[in-house]
């Protein structure tokens, strides 16, 4: 897929992918003269990244297939510190061999969806020698107090405690963004909504030291039921196989709410714009082929066409075909009553997948009551430990998912 630069603002504005930006129109001629270098950060704070973090890497695809060039930053030396942007508390501080390890496995991520031609930097690289007088001197002569003070990221934290290494954070991204052009030529900064500060504070400084920089961000994605992205009912959604097995990936997504489906489709997909609004207006049974769309070409893209096939065959083969192409009832199950032993009985009752309990122990003596697609041989055994989901079935047709939040 090819997409001409002088339409890839109006392209990525109908998929949702834009909040706001710092000069649009000088942007949007910058992209119409040439290849611009455009960069994401991520600090090494897990070694995956996971669905909230999808939003900008197909952004950057977007950009890269338009003939732009993405650069990857992992802020190796940031990570120390952490960015206090709309949080509540400090971030656990990580070790130097915790940090390394993190920004291997968020590499296989970036290789994925960018491709291992695509540049990955870490701010390490010039961060670490930098004298804090130097600092002083080139990036904090610059700033003033009084007006970080006015940004709601740092204005949040005051109500709690904001130490002075996080108060610095945001200098640390200005410098990142200057030194990115210095040295790759970068003109473009892509973040969240919640960077915005950080962002025009980069492009501000860029100006200062005569820099033309822009800076764009995107959208702070939430579910319909108002659940962040990236989370589900059983922990987060992580791109990377080692975390999350691709089926429970493609899970994630067939079992999105409705009212996500058209919005999930236009950013986490490459299906053209007139796909997606025809997949999403679809209702009722028909929004669920929709689903599984969605959940196959989501899964493709993170873990490859044959996962992503193998993860619909074995949903079809698990549930039925029928049963995937149906919405399942779903159960959600406190983690303290979990801990506490519910019998797999007493869930299917409460499931409607049988009248009593004494039915239920009748199905399981008849193997017509599974686990996960495994025949229980006593409907009295508790369900496994531990946070998750699981699929529990009376016959071949009836269906309820188990929930247990972590």
């Amino acid at each position: 897929m090819h997409t001409q630069s002088h339409d890839l603002l109006h392209l990525l504005e109908e998929r949702g992918f834009i909040h706001q930006g710092t000069d649009q129109d000088g942007l949007r001629a910058k992209l119409a003269a040439g290849p611009v270098t455009a960069y994401l950060g991520f600090d090494a704070t897990a070694d995956s990244l996971h669905v909230g973090h999808l939003q900008g890497l197909m952004l950057m695809r977007w950009l890269k297939q338009a003939g732009h060039k993405p650069l990857l930053l992992i802020g190796g030396a940031t990570t120390r510190i952490g960015d206090p942007s709309f949080r509540d508390t400090s971030r656990p501080v990580l070790d130097e061999a915790s940090i390394q390890a993190n920004i291997l496995g968020i590499k296989s991520a970036f290789e994925r969806y960018l491709g291992a031609d695509v540049p990955l930097v870490d701010n390490a690289d010039w961060l670490d020698g930098l004298g804090y007088l130097d600092f002083l001197s080139q990036v904090g002569r610059h700033f003033s107090v009084n007006r970080m003070l006015t940004f709601d990221a740092i204005r949040t934290r005051l109500e709690h405690s904001l130490s002075f290494l996080e108060f610095g954070y945001t200098l640390l991204q200005a410098h990142d963004f200057t030194e990115l052009a210095r040295r790759h030529g970068c003109t473009l900064q892509i973040g969240g909504a919640d960077q915005w500060a950080n962002i025009i504070n980069g492009v501000d400084l860029g100006r200062r030291q005569g820099l033309e920089l822009f800076g764009l961000t995107m959208p702070l994605l939430a579910t319909a039921d108002g659940r962040k992205m990236g989370k589900s009912a059983s922990g987060a959604v992580w791109l990377n196989a080692d975390r999350l097995a691709p089926f429970d990936f493609w899970q994630f997504w067939r079992n999105c709410d409705d009212r996500d489906v058209g919005r999930f489709l236009a950013l986490f997909t490459e299906l053209p714009m007139d796909e997606v609004r025809r997949l999403g207006a679809l209702e009722g049974a028909e929004l669920n082929e929709a689903k599984i769309i969605l959940a196959t070409e989501a899964t493709r893209l993170a873990h490859g066409s044959d996962a992503a096939q193998s993860a619909r065959s074995g949903a079809a083969s698990l549930f039925g075909q029928g049963a995937l192409n149906e919405d399942i009832p779903t159960l959600q199950l406190a983690p303290a009553r979990h801990a506490a032993g519910v019998t797999l009985a007493e869930l299917a009752v409460e499931a409607g997948l049988a009248a009593s309990r004494s039915e239920a122990r009748r199905l399981a003596a008849g193997g017509g009551l599974r686990l996960d697609g495994q025949a229980v041989a006593d409907a009295e055994q508790t369900l496994p430990s531990g946070a998750g989901q699981w699929q529990l079935s009376a016959g071949r047709k009836r269906h309820a998912r188990i929930v247990v939040e972590g």
